[in-house]
This record gives C-alpha cells, structure tokens and sequence, in this order.
C-alpha cells in the first residue's frame, strides 16, 4: 500500500527530515584524515537525541549502530568500527532519524582530504543523478520517470548504475511503498501522485555495476573494488515542482568552510 501524505504530515515529516539534514552536516564537521567512523556514529547519536530525536537505523532489523558508514568500494550498509579514514577516501554516511512519529532519512558521500580526480567527478555526477530524477517528482509523472532520469544522466558519463539496491517510500515507517530503482523506462511504474514521499538514492560506480555482501550480513561493495558513491534525499510529489524535505544545503555550508 502506498501512503498520501496530508498536508499537516508533510509539514511534520519537513521537521524529521531537516534534522537528519543538520545530523549530516554535524558529521560533516568532523570528516577528515584520523577519525574513526566509529566516532562520527557517536557525534550523530548524540546530536539526534539531544534534538529529541531517536536513530532510526539503531536496531533496526539488527543493524547495530545510528548510521551506515560506507567507505571507498562500500556500496551502502557499512557498518561503523575503529577504521580511521585516510587522506583520499571517500565516505557515503546515510542517517535516518524518528521524530515525532514520521522518520527522516538521507545521504551524502564525502571527500576526505585530497580525493583523485576521477573519483571526484564520479560524486559529482551522482549527486547530479539525484537532482535530475528530483525534477521529475511531479504528479503526474510516472515512477519511471524518475528512474530513467537517474539512470541517463549517470550512465551518459560513463558510470554504472547498482540495480539491486532501490530507494523507496518514507513516512510513519523507514520503509515504505513504492520501492524505486536507479534504472527504468519512462512512462513506465504507478503514476505519481501529490503528498506521496519518496527516497531517491543513486548508487553509481566507477566501475562494474556489480556488488556483493560482506560477511558480517550488512555492507554492500563493488564487486571489482571500485569507488562507488551514494546520495539521498526525501522527496514529496508536488504538484507543480518537487517538495524537497531533507536538503544538502547544512552541509554544503561545512564543506565550503572546510575548503577555506
């Protein structure tokens, strides 16, 4: 069943969202060379229950820790340990959070230190994938839509698009109906319709397009070990633009004055 979001839950689900947003660009203060991913789930944890929050990801199905932290050739789902990040890496942090009944849930993958070229512009391209397919949330516009815009603009640069991880609906559950995949047809799935709220999350790779499971249940990688990159934002069908309810626009902020 999918769920249409009143007007009233949209504005609530705008809260939940804009504090998983400000969650991220707390982590974003913290990514550089030397700390460990283990530190930056504790500075995401802290900060969310201090904005009576609680850590969406925390238990759920198992999953040990608030957030997935996914570095260099990790897919989605790493789980968060001792490893310190190194000058070159990069790292998808996906957070949701549960307020006030409605969760919030993104994504953003970032450069630590001094990142190749090539990887750089595969995160751009990316995040560029998300905005393309953003544009087409649209009521009236059909799932597809959104998925062949994702999957155009990333594979028109040369990069693979993962097809067996899909975004999907948000709302009173992390996880709800329609699920969304990265690639499709257009004109093809339901037909979108106003107040339904979606996570649109590209994964693309440098390389193959295929991934595998690690043993511990839960990271997702690149088969061939090639940098993938990770981006995600919540979504609602408007009807005449998009209503986008977690932003980047928090950690943007850090990044640039990281840069200075």
């Amino acid at each position: 069943m999918i769920f249409i979001k009143t007007d009233e839950e949209l504005r609530q689900m705008k809260d939940s969202n804009m504090l998983v947003s400000k969650t991220l660009a707390e982590v974003a203060k913290n990514i550089r060379a030397g700390v460990t991913t283990n530190e930056l789930d504790r500075i995401a944890e802290e900060f969310i229950r201090d904005h009576h929050g609680e850590p969406a990801f925390l238990g759920y199905n198992g999953f040990p820790k608030t957030l997935c932290t996914s570095v260099n050739s990790e897919v989605v789902h790493g789980i968060p340990s001792n490893y310190a990040l190194r000058d070159g890496d990069i790292i998808s942090v996906d957070c949701g959070v549960k307020l006030k009944g409605f969760y919030g849930d993104s994504a953003y993958t970032f450069e630590v230190g001094l990142v190749a070229e090539h990887v750089r512009a595969l995160l751009k391209t990316t995040r560029e994938s998300l905005f393309k397919g953003i544009e087409k949330t649209i009521e009236g516009k059909r799932l597809g839509d959104i998925s062949h815009a994702i999957q155009h603009h990333a594979e028109k640069a040369g990069y693979t698009v993962v097809r067996e991880m899909v975004g999907h609906g948000l709302g009173k559950n992390l996880h709800e109906e329609p699920e969304v995949p990265n690639y499709g047809k257009r004109g093809t799935g339901i037909k979108l319709k106003y107040g339904i709220v979606l996570c649109l999350e590209p994964m693309v790779n440098l390389g193959s397009r295929f991934i595998q499971q690690d043993e511990d249940g839960w990271t997702i990688r690149t088969r061939d070990n090639q940098p993938s990159a990770h981006f995600e934002l919540a979504v609602a069908v408007g009807k005449e633009e998009p209503i986008v309810l977690s932003t980047f626009e928090y950690i943007d902020e850090v990044v640039q004055k990281n840069l200075l």
